[in-house]
């Protein structure tokens, strides 16, 4: 993992991109019926952007950190790298469990992690 004082400026969108939602529509409807994610989706849409550390949105997931040898999360730090825009994270709070579903930006959150855990991250959460 890269020190804290990493010179990479990363660079975000102002919000998410369009295509960010039926992507987190596709992933939360392995978990919650259609009617619930259509709800939650709606509200993600509505929500302000919010930040967090990197490192506490993957204490509060409980998921694995995939590395860089994950084509997805090379891509996404290639991007971060080249200053490209990218978009915030979506996610939602499974209060029962005691969790965040990362419904959408799991390969950027990688991808950040391994470059700065202390970065904040801007995110949208319902």
């Amino acid at each position: 993992m890269a020190s804290k004082t990493t010179a990479i400026k990363i660079k975000w969108l102002p919000t998410c991109e369009e295509h960010d939602y039926p992507a987190a529509s596709s992933y939360l409807s392995l978990i919650y019926d259609s009617n619930r994610v259509e709800r939650m989706v709606e509200e993600l849409r509505k929500a302000h952007i919010v930040r967090f550390a990197a490192k506490d949105i993957f204490r509060a997931s409980g998921l694995s950190l995939l590395g860089i040898s994950n084509s997805h999360v090379k891509a996404d730090q290639d991007k971060i790298k080249s200053g490209r825009k990218i978009s915030p994270l979506l996610l939602v709070r499974d209060t029962a469990n005691g969790q965040v579903i990362i419904a959408d930006g799991y390969h950027r959150l990688c991808a950040i992690y391994s470059l700065n855990e202390d970065v904040k991250i801007p995110c949208k959460i319902v």
